[in-house]
Parts: structure tokens; C-alpha cells; sequence
């Protein structure tokens, strides 16, 4: 009876762990943006509280997360720029048809360290590209007083901050600029080459490099900002109207894209139409195996359909901005999609 007893505890133990290490059966192993982690941590915790499920998830940044979950390192990968195709083909080699589920929306906001001016400085595409390509080099400059009548702007140096790592941040942000700017010459991705500045990885060390360097300029997400108490800009949207980041002008980014969404849910919300639309807007997605396996593929599921509903109602308390309905509606058709093993075998 004892061998029998030891043998049925040793078999559950195997059930529950993985090769990885990582307790499979009653958990989901996740990766990437550290724009949507302290989003992803709360949806973590708030699962884990109502159905019993651990997700574990590390902030490594898009580009990394989408590495892990196309080399099978994870269940999902967590992005805020949409796979590019050479991504959706490495991971179809390996195997892998991949789907995204975006799961919430925020803004990047153009963050700097000006102690001489108290009111949000007007900034526009045109000026911020270049700032970031090192032409605009003093604050005082003309182009950037001529958008700021009457403000004392110092004849202070600007210190370019930018993300180091393969960021989403930087996916939106130079997406942006690329959209409304032909003098933009670096290019979109989640890791460009810009010609000066500092680099640092990750938001919380943009934050901090922008709030302890006068006259420093970088992009962080809202809530970084918020949270720290970090100056933003007010950018010039399509609408021609100087829009500072908030939820409610991602929401009405969102809701001018909405129609232009195509069936695969990858899109961009970087000047977006909406007279109140902030310029600067994106998403971030889960990206999924379109093939799921009977034991996590369920569980995976679950996960992601409480996020992309039960879980909306927090996103607000963090400065995210709620999916809008028609686009809850666009993800709760691609969640049929999903093909979930019930033998124990991916499902053909």
C-alpha cells in the first residue's frame, strides 16, 4: 500500500511539473512588455484570488517575450507591437500559427525634465523627430518656442532618453513618428538605432533617467508618468488639436481605428482620427498558439477571455484604457478560433 501511495504521489507530482520546472498543470507562464506589467500583475493576482490559477508572468520586454513564446519557452507572449512577418514566420517554422488577442490599450507619452516651465509644453511630430535625430539641440530653440508663445523656455541642452532594449514603447513611439513625419530616417520597431541620447532598459529606468536629468526628453507609458510625477507634452494630433495623454483620449484614438481593424486584430492606433484622439496610442496583445494542447490550452483560454472581459473593469485603476466593445466583440470571435487539443495531441 505504501509503494502504491508513493507511487500516485510521485505521478501527480509529475502531472504538475513540467521538464521546465514551471507547474503546468495549475499555472501559465507568460513574457514580455513591461508597458502592460503592472497591468499584467494585478490581471496575475486578481485570477489567481477568483480561480485558483498562477500566472507567472516576467517583464523582459516585447521583443523578448515574443522570443520565448516563438521558441516555446512560454504559454503566451505579451507585446505591445503586433509580430512582424519575419516573426510570424520563424514561429511558423517552429511549428507555431500564431494568433493575437489584444487585451488592453494605453498611451507612450513624451516625458521630460523642464523645472522652468509648469504648463504642458505643445510639441508636434515634425519637432519631436527632430529632437530625436539630434537636430534640435536646446530647448530654446526656435521651432520649439514658435509652438509655445509666451513660455520662458531656458537655453538649457536636451538630453535625448530612449529605450536600449527591444521595447513596445518604442514600437508605438517610433511608429508614430514614422507615420507623420517624412524626415524620419530611423525607421518603426521595437528596436531602432537612434543616432543620440542615453539608452536604458525598461520603463522604470526611462522614468527615473528622465526625472533625475534636467533638461532630459524620452517617451515612457502613462502610468509611469503619472505614477512618478513626470512632465508630459501635449501633442499635436491629426485634428490639428495639442492632446495631452490620458485615458480618455486613447479611448478615442481606439475608437477612430475601430473600423480600419483587420481580421487578424494587428493593428496601430498611432495618429488616429478623433478630434480628442491622443497621437500616441497602441495596444498591448497576447500572442497565442492558434493549436493549444488538452492540459494548458483550456486553461489558456480561460485566462484570456477573463482578461479581455471580467478583467477590463481594472484596467482604468492602473491608467489603461478599457478594449471598446466592437473590439471585445472582434476577440471573443478570433477565442472560437482556437483550436484546444481534447486527446492530450495538438488537434490537426
Amino acid at each position: 500500500m505504501r509503494s502504491k501511495a508513493i507511487l500516485t504521489a510521485f505521478s501527480v507530482a509529475t502531472l504538475l511539473v513540467s521538464a521546465s520546472g514551471v507547474c503546468r498543470a495549475q499555472s501559465l507562464q507568460g513574457s514580455g512588455s513591461s508597458f502592460a506589467a503592472p497591468m499584467m500583475n494585478k490581471w496575475a493576482r486578481d485570477y489567481d484570488k477568483t480561480k485558483q490559477v498562477k500566472i507567472n508572468y516576467t517583464a523582459v520586454g516585447s521583443g523578448a517575450g515574443i522570443r520565448q513564446f516563438i521558441e516555446k519557452e512560454t504559454d503566451f507572449g505579451c507585446t505591445d507591437a503586433p509580430l512582424t512577418a519575419e516573426q510570424m514566420k520563424k514561429a511558423q517554422e517552429n511549428g507555431c500559427e500564431v494568433v493575437h488577442i489584444p487585451v488592453v490599450l494605453g498611451g507612450v507619452v513624451v516625458a521630460y525634465n523642464l523645472e522652468e516651465t509648469k504648463e504642458p509644453l505643445r510639441l508636434t511630430g515634425g519637432v519631436l523627430t527632430e529632437i530625436f535625430l539630434g537636430n534640435i539641440k536646446k530647448w530654446d530653440d526656435a521651432a520649439i518656442k514658435e509652438l509655445n508663445a509666451g513660455v520662458d523656455l531656458p537655453a538649457r541642452n536636451i538630453t535625448v532618453v530612449y529605450r536600449s532594449d527591444s521595447s513596445g514603447s518604442t514600437a508605438i513611439f517610433t511608429d508614430y513618428l514614422a507615420k507623420v513625419s517624412t524626415s524620419w530616417s530611423v525607421g518603426s520597431g521595437t528596436k531602432v538605432k537612434f543616432p543620440v541620447g542615453e539608452g536604458q532598459k525598461g520603463n522604470e529606468a526611462m522614468a527615473a533617467a528622465i526625472a533625475s536629468t534636467p533638461g532630459a526628453i524620452g517617451y515612457v507609458d502613462l502610468i509611469h508618468a503619472m505614477q512618478k510625477k513626470i512632465q508630459h507634452a501635449r501633442i499635436k494630433n491629426q485634428e490639428g488639436n495639442f492632446v495631452q495623454g490620458s485615458l480618455e483620449g486613447v479611448t478615442a484614438a481606439a475608437e477612430g481605428a475601430l473600423t480600419d481593424i483587420a481580421n487578424d486584430l494587428r493593428f496601430s492606433l498611432t495618429n488616429a482620427t478623433g478630434k480628442s484622439a491622443y497621437p500616441i496610442s497602441g495596444a498591448t496583445w497576447l500572442v497565442l498558439a492558434a493549436k493549444q494542447p488538452a492540459d494548458r490550452g483550456q486553461r489558456l483560454v480561460d485566462f484570456v477571455t477573463w482578461v479581455t472581459h471580467d478583467g477590463q473593469d481594472s484596467v482604468t485603476d492602473l491608467y489603461y484604457a478599457r478594449l471598446p466593445k466592437g473590439l471585445v466583440e472582434k476577440v471573443e470571435a478570433k477565442l472560437k478560433d482556437l483550436k484546444v487539443s481534447r486527446t492530450g495531441t495538438l488537434p490537426d
